[in-house]
């Protein structure tokens, strides 16, 4: 299962909340990300593309990708098993920054 953030999402992701826009991190986790992570295990993950984009917010990143842990109930173990993120050179530090919001995330 693999979700291309610019594609299916948005190029202009921002915002943590729904009440913050239309591509908040909130809307990403809760309507993209968590269904197909709730379907995923380990030899079926779900790739996240996060290239292509105008960049990210950290509210978005940690809204989306922490927000698994603090509100969607996964541990990073079970993350780390089910979820890959797909980074090019330009948006491997958002890669980094993903993985410590989820490590980070209680």
């Amino acid at each position: 299962m693999n979700i291309s953030i610019a594609k299916e999402f948005s190029d202009v992701p921002s915002g943590r909340y729904y009440a913050d826009g239309e591509w908040t991190g909130e809307k990403f986790r809760t309507e993209y990300l968590a269904p197909k992570l709730k379907k995923a295990d380990r030899q079926h993950p779900v790739i996240v593309n996060i290239n292509d984009t105008e960049g990210y917010g950290s509210s978005f990143l940690e809204e989306a990708f922490g927000g698994l842990v603090r509100k969607e109930n996964f541990s990073q173990d079970e993350l780390n098993k089910i979820l890959k993120i797909e980074a090019n050179d330009t948006y491997r530090i958002y890669k980094e920054t993903i993985l410590e919001y989820i490590a980070e995330a209680k």
